[in-house]
């Protein structure tokens, strides 16, 4: 697998972070996927693809397959060295992602869904929900202000998706955010990550840990 580093930067995400690595291991073959035998769609438990012979980004919580046409960004705090968020990034968007504890056999998005939006509006924002490949979900605009000072909205789509004592929660930034219905290929993308839970007892809601893999490289 190969997460090319790039001069281009991606797209914002929903929050800055002091800095970004990416993973350089060899190049992404398109159609190279994370889908079981099964053919069940994912994102997957760790349990679902155990012994599949596929090639995955170890970062603690999220094991991700190398994508074609996507490149796996790492935003890591200066300070802590702690990585903030996960992202996939394309020339057209970006998808970041984090998985967090859940009651098992429980419905985390749809106590989290509401406050998200709450948030939304509280922060000078607006949501409206719309049913999509994993059911209900945000349209989000967010108001930003740009380096020079100036003020622009910022699009994103928020989702949940339910796993077995987890829950991952994927904003999508940039043009599959913006037109859902017409970018199949960043959901099928999502739909690639596995999620490793773990056996430890967890907070419900508390984010799953995250590690900065030993290859990967700083980007500044």
């Amino acid at each position: 697998m190969k997460f090319r580093r790039k001069a281009e930067a991606a797209p914002a995400s929903a929050e800055d972070a002091a800095g970004s690595a990416t993973l350089d291991e060899g190049d992404a073959a398109a159609g190279e996927g994370a889908a079981p035998a099964s053919g069940a769609s994912g994102p997957f438990d760790v349990s679902q693809v155990e012994g599949d012979g596929v090639e995955r980004a170890d970062l603690g919580s999220l094991l991700v397959p190398a994508i074609a046409e996507r490149e796996l960004r790492l935003q890591v705090d200066e300070k802590s060295g702690q990585v903030r968020a996960v992202m996939l990034a394309g020339a057209d968007g970006a998808c970041e992602f984090q998985a967090f504890a859940a009651p098992r056999n429980g419905d985390l998005w749809s106590d989290v869904r509401p406050q998200i939006a709450e948030d939304m509006v509280r922060r000078g924002g607006h949501a409206t929900e719309r049913e999509g490949r994993w059911g209900t979900e945000l349209v989000c605009q967010m108001p930003v202000k740009r380096p020079d000072g100036t003020t622009a909205t910022q699009p994103s789509r928020i989702l949940g998706i339910n796993g077995d004592r987890w829950m991952l929660r994927a904003s999508f930034l940039g043009r599959p955010a913006l037109d859902p219905n017409a970018t199949s290929e960043w959901e099928d993308a999502l739909a690639q990550v596995v999620v490793r839970r773990g056996e430890q007892a967890m907070p419900v809601g508390e984010p799953l840990p995250v590690t900065l893999p030993d290859d990967a490289r700083r980007v500044r």
